[in-house]
Order: structure tokens, then C-alpha cells, then sequence
């Protein structure tokens, strides 16, 4: 049961990188719809992951604990131990995709915000940027 749990929680981890590596593509040509259509699609793959890892664990406490607590080096198979160590492998290259993807984000972020303050500038309260003034351009006189 555990080299199950081990399989469909590294194909979620790969699905994911998959996904993200599109995300960053697609934010680089602005297709910024697909990104969204994605983003349920990736919320549910992580949430089946964290239900995955955590029957993992289950098992692996139930090793554990069956064999005397033993060291998992000793408990687990090489085949065990070498889906561990891509599992491991994965989620450290997820977390430098999503790191990557993040970068993205934050400059496609601040380039909006920036866009919509040099057509609606902000009043400042001291430090905090508080509402929107009217553009010149957009004020109708009647």
C-alpha cells in the first residue's frame, strides 16, 4: 500500500509541476484565461495531494510502529526508499517553479496596479494609499 501511496503522490506532484510550467508560460504571452481556467484544476490536485500525503503518513507511522521504531532506512524496500527520495526530488523542483511562477505574478501585479494609479490616482492618507481620485480625463461635467 505504501509504494501505491508513494506513485499517485508523486503523479499529483508531477501534474503540478506540468501545470505550473504552463502557468509560466502562458503569463510571459499574457494569456492570463487559461491561467484561470488552471487554477481550479490546481487547487484540487493539491488538495488530493495533502489527502495522499496524508495516508502516506498513516502508513508510515504504521511501519514504523510495527516494526519496534526502527529507523524507516531499515523498514522501507530500495524501491520504497528510491520513491522517496523522488518524491522529495519533485516537490523541491515544484517549489522552484512556483518560485519562479510567483516572480511573474508579482511583476504582472505591480505593472497593473501601477497602470490603474497613472489613470486613477490615489489620495494618501500619511504611508497608505487610499482611494482612487477621478482622472481628469474621465470627469464628465453636466
Amino acid at each position: 500500500m505504501l509504494s501505491h501511496y508513494l506513485t499517485i503522490s508523486i503523479e499529483d506532484i508531477e501534474n503540478l509541476i506540468e501545470l505550473t510550467s504552463k502557468d509560466i508560460l502562458d503569463i510571459k504571452e499574457a494569456k492570463h484565461d487559461d491561467i484561470f481556467k488552471r487554477t481550479k484544476i490546481k487547487s484540487d490536485l493539491v488538495k488530493s495531494f495533502e489527502n495522499k500525503k496524508s495516508m502516506l503518513d498513516n502508513e508510515l507511522i504504521k511501519l514504523v510502529k510495527s516494526s519496534d521504531n526502527k529507523p524507516l532506512e531499515e523498514i522501507l524496500d530500495n524501491s520504497q526508499q528510491q520513491m522517496l527520495e523522488d518524491m522529495k526530488d519533485r516537490l523541491l523542483t515544484l517549489k522552484q517553479k512556483n518560485k519562479e511562477y510567483a516572480r511573474f505574478v508579482v511583476t504582472v501585479s505591480e505593472f497593473y496596479n501601477n497602470l490603474l494609479d497613472s489613470v486613477f490616482p490615489r489620495d494618501m492618507d500619511g504611508y497608505q494609499k487610499v482611494n482612487h481620485k477621478p482622472a481628469s480625463l474621465l470627469k464628465v461635467r453636466a
